[in-house]
């Protein structure tokens, strides 16, 4: 009994009369022809729907040999199994022996190649990400690092009879000559000699106002009443001082807070917030930003402070600045002149450290800050914000945004230098009501 299907028989290979199935197969079209039917992929032509294609045998299964090249020329692997590496939109085209070009995805694009093209805008976003942290975690470690550097030592509160505030901000900026810190070697260098506590050598008040900035030299010379006050220290109450007496004296009697209670008493204003640094801190400063560079209009020579320039421009060092803001004698000016030179000295550093090349380098930026913040000394109430507010305000009044001025003086009393008392009120009037200055000083 012949079990195969109608048109085949058993004998493969025969001749014409057996229509043998594959090789030698006298059919005048190929078996794998009507066994397999052609897919051509893309889009159906109208009419019924064609047939379902015979199941494709299993991979490990016994698989028909191909006809020979030639007999038939529509044979595709991967439009026959629908798996092959050509499958898919755009999979794959025929030739005309038959076989599908390109083994590729398909599209064209980076994936032919076998690799994922590069996700460049996710790539940026994580970096931008990673950015961000970093610089939001400097910040927060400078900010914190620093605000543990302050010395908050000064109690306003312990300071009587204050004035009303106005409007603004007051700092009063004193720089000391304090020798703490210093070894024997450094007090011999800096020329600051070995005296015991400490006195102003300079005093500022910075004003911040809407309507502009003033910084207002004090002479230390200044002959002022020293007021009725609290001990800093004791908490006893001492009565006024008979007289009057240099503006320095306050200081060293008892300090910051006898030094902010004369000034308020004597101009009227009230001191907000109060900061101090010394001799050596001042000197780490300069050292820290690489020197600072300074044109100098007259022959300075003096051997207290150990200034000794000729006139012209001049890089100093933390050492020669000191003597250059310290020198008192041998100015035409005295007192006066050595304030106007201090003002010019910190226009001078404020704005050679303000610069990209610092603040954006932390081997210069670190040392900078901790040379200052190390030794310099703050009210309690004062934070990193007011200390920055403060620097910025210096920096642009010293720069020439702003007024900056000596106190008006109207004559002397013995060696001490007396303010103009008319001026004094008009000046006070103007800052506490926030309206431009316009007093002149000294």
């Amino acid at each position: 009994m012949n079990e195969w299907p109608e048109g085949r028989t058993a004998n493969r290979g025969q001749g014409n009369g057996g229509r043998g199935y594959g090789r030698g197969s006298a059919s005048p079209e190929p078996e794998g022809a009507r066994v397999m039917r052609h897919v051509q992929r893309g889009t159906r032509p109208p009419g019924p729907a064609a047939p379902a294609a015979p199941a494709v045998p299993p991979q490990g299964g016994a698989v028909p040999p191909r006809p020979e090249y030639g007999q038939y020329d529509g044979y595709s692997e991967g439009q026959v199994y629908g798996g092959g590496p050509g499958s898919g939109s755009g999979g794959g085209s025929h030739d005309g022996g038959g076989r599908g070009r390109g083994r590729g995805t398909g599209s064209g694009g980076p994936g032919a190649t076998g690799k994922p093209a590069p996700d460049w805008r996710r790539r940026l976003k994580v970096g931008a990400l990673v950015l961000v942290v970093v610089v939001l975690v400097t910040t927060i470690g400078t900010y914190f690092w620093a605000d543990s550097k302050l010395n908050r030592e000064v109690d306003l509160s312990k300071v009587i009879e204050r004035p009303d505030g106005g409007e603004g901000t007051n700092y009063l900026i004193v720089g000391s000559d304090s020798r703490e810190g210093l070894s024997a070697e450094d007090r011999k260098r800096l020329r600051t000699g070995s005296a015991e506590g400490k006195r102003t050598d300079s005093m500022m008040i910075l004003h911040v106002g809407d309507n502009g900035n003033t910084m207002v030299s004090l002479p230390r010379d200044s002959d002022v009443q020293i007021p009725s006050f609290k001990g800093s220290e004791s908490g006893k109450l001492f009565p006024a001082r008979a007289g009057t007496t240099k503006l320095n004296a306050a200081y060293a009697m008892d300090g910051p807070e006898l030094l902010v209670r004369t000034v308020e008493h004597n101009t009227g204003l009230r001191i907000d917030h109060y900061a101090e640094i010394g001799f050596g801190g001042f000197a780490s400063i300069v050292d820290a930003v690489g020197g600072v560079e300074i044109q100098i209009d007259q022959r300075m020579k003096d051997k207290k402070s150990g200034s000794d320039f000729e006139p012209g421009k001049h890089t100093l060092n933390g050492e020669q600045s000191l003597a250059f803001v310290r020198q008192r004698y041998g100015l035409a000016g005295g007192d006066l002149d050595r304030t106007k030179n201090q003002q010019k000295f910190l226009a001078a550093l404020a704005s050679q450290t303000a610069t990209p090349s610092t603040v954006l380098n932390p081997f210069k930026l670190y040392p900078t800050m901790g040379a200052g913040l190390d030794t310099l000394i703050v009210d309690k109430d004062m934070g990193l914000y007011d200390l920055a507010e403060m620097f910025w305000a210096m920096k642009g009044v010293t720069g020439g945004d702003g007024t900056s001025m000596n106190m008006p003086i109207s004559g002397n009393n013995g060696s001490n230098l007396v303010w103009d008392k008319a001026k004094v009120e008009q000046l006070v009037k103007q800052l506490n009501n926030g309206e431009k200055v316009t007093v002149q000083g000294n």
